[in-house]
Parts: C-alpha cells; sequence; structure tokens
C-alpha cells in the first residue's frame, strides 16, 4: 500500500516534445537547409519534390490571354505561376525627316541573308525602333513598392529584353518603314520609280508586373511575344498634298507584324547542397539544377542559366531547335555536360510556350 501511495506522488516525467517549426518559419530561419530537406527526402519510386512540390526539371504552366487593352496596337497578359505581367505594345510615328543618315535605304529583294539581318539589326538600334520598358514599382513585391525609383533589377530587365529583340532579329524592319511610291520617275519615263522612304514606326513594348515570384524574365519575354503576335498596326502613306504621314480608318488595310520565328527563353537555377560523404571517403552528388525558379528558390540559389531556342524553322519541330542565346553566371557547377541536358529541357519547353501563344482565348 506504501508503495502504491508513493508511486501516485511522485509519476514517472514524461518525454520532452520535439522541437518544430511550421513551414513558413522553418523556411524563413534555415531557407537552404529547408530546401535540400525536400530535394533530399528519399521518395521511393518518384522524383524528389522541391518546396513548391515541382520536380527539379519541371516549369509552371503557362497561362496567356491576348487582346486585354483596348488603347494598345498589341496586348497580352502572362501568368507564369504566381509571376503575373502585362504587355502593351504602342506604335508612333517617327518622321524621316527627324532621322538623320536615311539616304542609304535600300529595298528589300525578298531574298534575306545574313548581311541584310545584320544591316538590320544595325539600323533599328541606331534608330531605336524598339523602345522596352519595365515597371517593377506597381506593388508586385514588398521590395518594389509603388513611387519608388527604378530599380538595378528593372534595368537589368530592359537591358536584357531590348538585346534579345535585336540579337534575334525578332521584328522585320520591313513591317516597320513607311514607304511612298512615285506615280512616275522623273530619271526616266521607262524606269519603274523606286519607294522612298518617308517614315518609321516606332514600337514601344512597356511591360507592367502584376506579382512577380521567381523568374520575372521568362514571364515578361513571354507576354512580349504574345502581344506582338496580336499587334496591328495601321496602314500609313505618305500625302503628297499635305506633305505629311496619314493613317488609314480602314482596319482592313492594317497588318500585323510577321515575326521571325519564336524564340523562347528558360531560365535555370542551380541549387548547391551540403554534399554528405559516404563509407568510402567521397562525397555524393548534392547539387540541383532546378527550371522555371520562384522567387524562394532564387534568394538560395548562387547560380544561374538562361537558354533560349528557336524550333520554328526545322522540319521537324523541337528535332531541329537553334540555339539563339546562353547566359550563365554565378558559379561552375554546369558542365559541358550538363549544359546539353538544359538545352533539351529548353527544347522541350519551346513546345509549350509554342503551344500556350497560338492558342486563341
Amino acid at each position: 500500500m506504501a508503495a502504491t501511495t508513493a508511486a501516485l506522488r511522485d509519476p514517472a516525467p514524461a518525454a520532452a516534445a520535439a522541437l518544430t517549426f511550421p513551414r513558413p518559419i522553418f523556411a524563413t530561419v534555415a531557407p537552404h537547409p529547408f530546401l535540400q530537406a525536400h530535394l533530399a527526402a528519399p521518395q521511393p519510386s518518384k522524383a524528389p519534390l522541391r518546396a513548391n512540390s515541382r520536380t527539379a526539371h519541371e516549369f509552371r504552366r503557362v497561362g496567356i490571354n491576348t487582346g486585354s487593352l483596348t488603347h494598345c496596337n498589341g496586348s497580352a497578359v502572362v501568368r507564369l505561376g504566381n509571376t503575373s505581367a502585362v504587355c502593351g505594345v504602342r506604335a508612333e510615328i517617327l518622321d524621316e525627316a527627324h532621322v538623320q543618315a536615311t539616304a542609304d535605304f535600300a529595298p528589300s529583294t525578298g531574298n534575306e541573308t545574313e548581311e541584310d539581318a545584320e544591316r538590320e539589326r544595325d539600323e533599328m538600334e541606331s534608330l531605336r525602333l524598339l523602345v522596352p520598358n519595365v515597371e517593377l514599382s506597381t506593388g508586385s513585391t514588398p521590395q518594389h513598392i509603388p513611387g519608388n525609383a527604378p530599380s538595378s533589377f528593372a534595368q537589368t530587365l530592359i537591358t536584357r529584353v531590348r538585346s534579345l529583340l535585336l540579337s534575334t532579329s525578332l521584328v522585320r524592319l520591313s513591317d516597320l518603314r513607311i514607304l511612298y511610291a512615285p506615280p512616275s520617275n522623273p530619271d526616266g519615263l521607262d524606269a519603274e520609280p523606286e519607294p522612298q522612304l518617308k517614315g518609321y514606326w516606332v514600337l514601344y513594348i512597356d511591360i507592367f508586373y502584376i506579382s512577380i515570384d521567381g523568374n520575372a524574365f521568362d514571364a515578361a519575354w513571354a507576354a512580349i511575344l504574345a502581344a506582338l503576335k496580336n499587334s496591328v498596326i495601321p496602314h500609313a502613306f505618305w500625302d503628297e498634298d499635305l506633305e505629311t504621314i496619314l493613317c488609314s480608318d480602314d482596319p482592313s488595310e492594317a497588318h500585323s507584324l510577321t515575326l521571325r520565328g519564336l524564340p523562347v527563353p528558360s531560365t535555370f537555377a542551380v541549387f548547391e547542397g551540403k554534399h554528405d560523404w559516404n563509407e568510402s571517403g567521397e562525397a555524393e552528388e548534392a547539387d540541383w539544377v532546378l527550371s522555371d525558379p520562384d522567387a524562394f528558390e532564387e534568394t538560395v540559389c548562387r547560380e544561374s542559366v538562361c537558354v533560349v531556342v528557336d524550333c520554328t524553322v526545322g522540319n521537324k519541330g523541337t528535332k531541329d531547335g537553334i540555339l539563339k542565346s546562353l547566359e550563365k553566371s554565378g558559379g561552375d557547377v554546369v558542365d559541358r555536360d550538363a549544359m546539353k541536358g538544359l538545352v533539351k529541357r529548353a527544347v522541350d519547353r519551346w513546345a509549350e510556350v509554342e503551344k500556350a501563344t497560338n492558342t486563341k482565348p
């Protein structure tokens, strides 16, 4: 009886509860171990999942809606997961009288060569016929509050967009030239009069972000592609009596832009995990190349790669992809062999974006 009473008075101490954190707190306090815990978690017969429930090779689905803005020549809204961007294209006339050194204009022969494309790129760059602009201070992220000055990140996006527009020769210069065909040739009665250059269309490409959850460049470029394909340019002509450029009000005379191909970028981020040592003393691989990184993954990844491919010129679809651009910064994990795998992922991604841009809303 005494032993029973003593047992009731002095109960055995309970085991201490394990210290646990909710997922958001764990991700904030220790972001690197948090992501590695997801990627290194053993899952039999399944690929490891990231914190956003995607595999390392999985991209977010692209959603595109065109013609959303009625006051633009072309517009598109693109959603890439929780990253949303709006692109509007405005066309304004640049009179030839306000342009220097336009006397060397040569009409297109119809057979494009590499020299012709290079000449067009130089002319479009010197005249600033493509003017991209990126606006982040829309409340898209806590770091970009409305009213703030343009950040270095916004300026970097503008530079990358403009560089890719020019290097891929996406917009044809023939769509931007405003020509005038004289009724007769003053140099000869039998010769066909040559067209005269009277001005250009300047395309102002404005990108506004609604929200940013990583991979802002891919979202912006997808919006640009969809907006340019949706753009309609009025018919502009030279009026001899008024000696000025006028635009036709007839919608049937307007023309769409004929783009050169469909270059699509794919961005990857390299997550360098902490290497574990096996029984033989060798370090086990603990690096992952993540497709389409979100905002959280961008903060813990040091190395990034952007691959731009275009598969529209081949007869076999994605098997004939052309590498248009390649950007790599921040580390040396991705070597030559790993880069081949990223190009293959970019080709597969191109097919998804091409399908989304051609789908009518």
